[in-house]
């Protein structure tokens, strides 16, 4: 399990990438050159609590002692907090069973420089009660076709939220956050811009159900930005 933030996770030849970087961090402790599999990309800007990743190695190195190592030859923007053996079958991505993405709105009058690239701000006051009433509504199984950005590669849009909440904290921070089987790209922030829209009064929260089964992108909201979005979590 890793975190890291703002660069993008897939191996470029030419870019700074998560994926990339800590691979060249264990061919220097192992002398193996070693392809990691992830749960899944995220792009540039977004952030990740819990990244999970795997590989194969023939190395000795205790597991205990494999975080210290390669946290060792990486920048402080991405960390190993903790390894472990698995199954020969184990794949970070096709053996997940959930995982839960938060989106950070800062919603205070004048925002923050210091946090500035881990949230979104947005000044004008949102009404918190209609967006908990409304993130309710994509609770289940539904074809998410309206909430996929165009390029999106899975063909299929039908995923199932296990919980959706939007949850109030304090210095004007809302948090969006959902747990579900999978995620189409962009989804997350495209359900954080129409809750957005909820929160602004321009549309009810019941207008989310109609927006489902629509299943056209542009019923629904904007694309947030990226950075106010974690994954938080990934569980197997």
């Amino acid at each position: 399990m890793m975190e890291k933030i703002l660069i993008g996770w897939q191996k470029q030849p030419t870019k700074l990438n998560i994926q990339g970087t800590i691979e060249e961090a264990i061919k220097q402790i192992t002398g193996e050159e070693v392809e990691l599999i992830a749960s899944g990309r995220t792009d540039s800007g977004v952030h990740a609590l819990g990244q999970v990743a795997n590989f194969k190695t023939n190395s000795n190195i205790p597991i205990e002692k494999i975080p210290i190592a390669i946290n060792s030859k990486l920048k402080k923007s991405i960390i190993i907090k903790s390894a472990e053996e698995v199954d020969e079958r184990f794949h970070s991505r096709l053996t997940c069973k959930r995982k839960t993405y938060r989106y950070v709105i800062d919603n205070s009058k004048y925002g923050t420089a210091i946090y500035r690239n881990l949230e979104t701000f947005i000044p004008v006051k949102l009404n918190v009660e209609k967006m908990k009433e409304a993130v309710k509504y994509f609770e289940g199984e539904h074809d998410f076709k309206a909430f996929k950005a165009s390029g999106t590669s899975s063909k299929s849009s039908v995923r199932t939220i296990y919980e959706a909440n939007v949850i109030e904290k304090e210095d004007d921070r809302i948090w969006i956050e959902l747990t579900g089987n999978g995620f189409l790209y962009n989804m997350v922030r495209i359900i954080a811009g129409t809750l957005v829209d909820i929160g602004l009064g321009k549309i009810e929260p019941h207008d989310i159900e109609t927006i489902i089964k629509s299943k056209k992108r542009e019923n629904a909201g904007k694309t947030l930005p990226p950075q106010g979005l974690f994954l938080v979590k990934v569980e197997y």
